[in-house]
């Protein structure tokens, strides 16, 4: 029987697993999108199901003006005196990367929030704001009652390491309130980039996990060990405990950001995030991915992979234990009157400014809001890409009566990433298809124009990709065959190495539906349906 990896396939970033009795669940990063944070469950570690996104009100989560690739990062989901346990970070200003090893005055905004809920399924707390002195927080649970809240430190001063280090300071779990003094336990390695702190308790030693090197290609997980909470901590022997750096022939890219698990029978698992780049271009169009594999406990009391070797594995033979994939193929016609769960939005938590499936029964309306790419109220609801090959179809209602109102189908990354088809129509009046695509060379947006008018009536739009191309067509009311678009479009600019310099890419690639209208109309457009169908 064979677990294939990705678990979790298309931008699904950043694991935290806990296990509870038979269950297991892991919570994932949402970045700029709206509800907050993925939860899927699962009781044999292979086939996964999305059971909940619980920051999903405004007293929990409002992201608008949160810079691209901000949001929510890496959420830490425990289990402690009969609750489940969420703490997060909502970024709220990003600025330009460090440079030169991260060493360079960088001045950022992070606000670290804990829920809590008695459920998975929720209802979950209103947040109890915690800390904005780093990022990634999370919490450890002693077998002495005290839970003890984790982060990574953020030195914004010039000349210093901006990752400072791993704080500690006790938390209240009734109230979230942090007590006594807060304390460095680690400084990291000379990997730098030392963050994603995971602590665990075994025979008596505390066992510290922290991703290190930075989520791209020198990505590792890394462990220190002390017999006391408060360190001195001593690193892992062999360095990192799982890489893909310097291994070009690894099935799997960017291994980090891991957490560990341990199971019923007693088997540890890591959960870790993990990128597939493509061979032609090296960029990783799905994402940020979840993997999964066994670890083993060394005579040495240190964890290590299986085979000693510290690699990612695409492929974990086990008796019992198969991962069920299937190209997905859905057809959503909107006619229940609520949103499925596979689709999501940007930023908002008021929703129904953005999008209705109440206006116009049978369809999902979009008002026209702010222009692509708006970090406010942008009306955009999408799934997430998860497979190399899929094709992606609609159908929309739109009249438009000026150049600055627009509907139709994108492939979104960000608001310099993008690819959209939409309707629209030229200064005499007579509606177009145009090609709309954001490309990250300083800001270049191109655009182009199909020469021909098109009908009234509802337009079909379609678009097939295959790995790094996809072509875009049109269908107008009343025809059968599909117009498509001269030219093929690159899709590895949707990906986290296509960028600008300096700016964030944590995310991924997202098709779905979008509408603008900046002339102050709000003009509505109307879909009936959306296809979303892989290939093998």
């Amino acid at each position: 029987m064979t677990l294939r990896n990705p678990i979790l396939r298309g931008f699904n970033p950043d694991p935290s697993i806990v296990r509870v009795g038979e269950d297991y669940y892991i919570a994932t990063s949402t970045f700029e999108w709206y509800p907050g944070v993925q939860i899927h469950h699962s009781r044999d570690l292979a086939n996964w199901k999305l059971v909940g996104r619980p920051l999903d009100r405004p007293a929990q989560l409002d992201m608008r003006g949160d810079p691209d690739s901000c949001g929510v990062w890496a959420p830490d989901l425990s289990y402690a005196n009969g609750r489940f346990h969420l703490v997060y970070t909502d970024v709220k200003r990003y600025g330009r990367t460090s440079v030169g090893g991260g060493r360079s005055a960088s001045l950022r905004d992070f606000h670290n929030y804990w829920v809590w809920a008695e459920h998975i399924e929720g209802p979950w707390s209103d947040p109890v704001y915690l800390t904005g002195s780093g990022f990634d927080p999370a919490l450890f649970h002693d077998d002495d009652g005290k839970s003890w809240l984790l982060n990574m430190l953020w030195d914004h001063r010039s000349g210093r390491s901006n990752f400072a280090g791993i704080l500690i300071q006790q938390m209240d779990l009734e109230t979230g309130a942090l007590v006594g003094e807060r304390r460095v336990i680690f400084e990291g390695t000379e990997r730098s980039f030392t963050e994603a702190p995971h602590l665990y308790k075994r025979e008596g030693w505390y066992h510290l996990l922290v991703a290190e090197g930075g989520t791209e290609r020198n990505h590792a997980v890394v462990m220190a060990r002390s017999r006391s909470l408060f360190g001195p901590y001593e690193v892992h022997p062999d360095g990192p405990v799982l890489t893909a750096a310097g291994k070009p022939d690894a099935p799997l890219a960017r291994a980090g950001h891991g957490d560990l698990v341990e199971s019923p029978s007693g088997e540890t698992w890591i959960v870790y995030l993990c990128g597939r780049p493509l061979p032609a271009s090296d960029r990783c169009v799905l994402g940020r991915e979840t993997a999964i594999q066994p670890m083993r406990w060394g005579e040495d009391g240190w964890l290590r992979t299986e085979d000693g070797s510290g690699s990612p594995v695409a492929e974990i033979e086990r008796e019992g234990l198969a991962g069920e994939w299937s190209p997905v193929d859905e057809r959503h016609d909107f006619e229940d009157g609520s949103l499925p769960d596979v689709f999501q939005w940007l930023r908002t938590p008021f929703p129904d400014e953005l999008f209705s499936l109440a206006e116009r029964p049978g369809f999902l309306r979009l008002h026209g809001r702010d222009m692509i790419g708006s970090p406010f109220a942008q009306s955009l609801v999408a799934r997430r890409q998860q497979a190399f090959r899929y094709a992606a179809e609609t159908s929309v209602e739109f009249d438009p009566v000026n150049f600055q109102q627009a509907a139709g189908l994108v492939c979104y990354y960000n608001s310099t990433k993008f690819h959209f088809l939409q309707v629209t129509t030229n200064d005499e009046g007579a509606r177009q298809v145009h090609l709309m695509s954001g490309i990250p060379r300083e800001g270049e947006c191109g655009l182009v124009e199909v020469p021909a008018s098109i009908p009234p009536g509802p337009v079909g739009l379609r678009v097939e990709v295959d790995h790094e191309v996809a072509r875009f067509g049109y269908r107008p009311h009343g025809s059968s065959d599909w117009c498509w678009l001269p030219d093929p479009v690159d899709t590895s600019i949707l990906s986290d190495e296509a960028t600008l310099p300096g700016l964030p890419n944590f995310t991924g690639t997202f098709v779905g539906m979008a509408c603008y209208d900046v002339s102050g109309a709000g003009l509505p457009a109307d879909f009936a349906y959306f296809e979303y169908r892989e290939a093998e």
